[in-house]
């Protein structure tokens, strides 16, 4: 017979479910800062439907999302799914995980139970007639985000997933490595090569802001591998190396531009023109750091607010500002005469598809594409990792919670039961 709940580690026969989990969980009484936000409790296991997985989870990994749901701002998630008919009074958080497939539904076909896996964060309605035509998902009106705007997400012993979200673990990966990648390098896959006629090809300049983030660490990757050429920004000259070791040709320290935030008004002639002054010096210091006289085709944007001026004005004819966040501000501005004169693109870009976090994945298990872990927290610290990237202290790269691992180091269900 089960255990009502399994102590972390303790790992049960294949398929055995215990009644109940351990999780961190927020709720809207305890909404501030993560380290208070998130609180260890035993809940019961979610309830499978027929397309959903049970995800018994070996590692977590950390994104900034959850930093805003232990908010309770920009959106009440909690608030947000009562107010579309769920009834949980509690989240559960994580949009990353590493582990094996405990449980399936009735109708899924696509995993097997004790199948080792990694988990991507887009979930939508399988009946969503916009998916049902076979267009991107990620455009249907039913998406969500796994682990923040759904509840049962990597930040428990057992999650539960929709079955295309299982992608197979990169079997050369510790757990914790294997938790830490696929929604920054997703969003970045889908941001580099989702949009015809602005993806990233052999020989192409690209400028990447916040490239020794989660984010940035990905995308100077993914950019080497399809060929191209990617100068990476930074807040530090200390991080310039790390960049360079991703594989990027150039890196561009932003604290030697003062020019930056939103657009002085035209007809301000003196501000405006000192504006023009500092965005032209940066476009020549993109220019050195590439080694030759080319503008960027395409402009990997997050910082928003403060910088799309920026991007929009040295980017190239023809080229994209493709932008997934707006981490100093959504109030962005631009000068159209150098967007619609020399013809370029914005694009806003959300997380990625399932061909697209396959194709991250396919990356990876290919070793072009390293997680860039950079620090592994116990389950207890799991508001700790998050009060750290609230507070900006967090290390470059990506950060991962062991749940059911027991030490950092394994790479198997195997391993981890020895």
């Amino acid at each position: 017979m089960a255990k009502p709940v399994y102590d972390l580690g303790e790992i049960p026969e294949l398929g055995v479910l215990p009644e109940r989990m351990l999780a961190q969980v927020i709720r809207k009484e305890r909404y501030g800062e993560p380290r208070d936000a998130f609180q260890l409790e035993e809940l019961p296991l979610p309830t499978l439907g027929p397309r959903d997985v049970l995800v018994y989870v070996m590692a977590a990994g950390v994104n900034y999302n959850n930093v805003w749901a232990a908010l309770g701002v920009p959106v009440d998630v909690i608030a947000a799914r009562q107010k579309a008919g769920e009834t949980e009074e509690f989240h559960i958080g994580g949009s990353d995980a590493s582990g094996v497939v405990w449980a399936v539904g009735s109708e899924v076909t696509s995993v097997q139970v004790g199948d080792e896996v990694v988990v991507h964060c887009g979930v939508w309605d399988p009946q969503d007639p916009h998916v049902l035509a076979g267009k991107d998902p990620m455009l249907a009106p039913s998406q969500r985000i796994w682990g923040y705007e759904t509840n049962w997400g990597s930040f428990a012993q057992f999650t539960k997933v929709q079955d295309h979200q299982c992608l197979p673990k990169p079997p050369q990966l510790t757990w914790e490595a294997a938790a830490a990648y696929m929604l920054v390098g997703a969003t970045a896959y889908r941001m580099l090569h989702g949009w015809p006629g602005n993806e990233v090809t052999g020989g192409d300049p690209v400028l990447i802001w916040g490239g020794a983030g989660g984010l940035g660490s990905m995308a100077i990757q993914i950019v080497a591998a399809a060929g191209g050429r990617a100068v990476a920004v930074v807040s530090d000259d200390s991080k310039a190396d790390y960049c360079k070791q991703l594989g990027a040709v150039g890196v561009m320290n932003r604290k030697q531009f003062t020019h930056f935030g939103m657009l002085p008004h035209w007809t301000d002639d003196a501000a405006y023109g000192r504006w023009v002054k500092g965005a032209r010096g940066f476009g020549k210091a993109f220019w050195e750091a590439l080694g030759e006289r080319r503008n960027p085709t395409i402009v990997f944007e997050h910082p928003g607010e403060s910088t799309l001026p920026t991007s929009i004005f040295v980017c190239d004819t023809g080229g994209m500002v493709v932008i997934c966040a707006g981490t100093t501000g959504y109030n962005a501005t631009l000068d159209l005469r150098y967007h619609w004169m020399r013809q370029k693109r914005l694009q806003g870009s959300h997380f990625a598809n399932d061909a697209q976090s396959a194709g991250v994945n396919d990356l990876v298990i290919q070793g072009k594409v390293d997680p860039c872990l950079s620090r592994v927290f116990e389950f207890s610290e799991t508001g700790e990792s998050h009060q750290l990237m609230r507070d900006n202290k967090h290390p470059n790269g990506n950060m991962s919670i062991l749940v059911n691992a027991k030490r950092p180091g394994l790479h198997s269900l195997a391993e981890a039961r020895g």
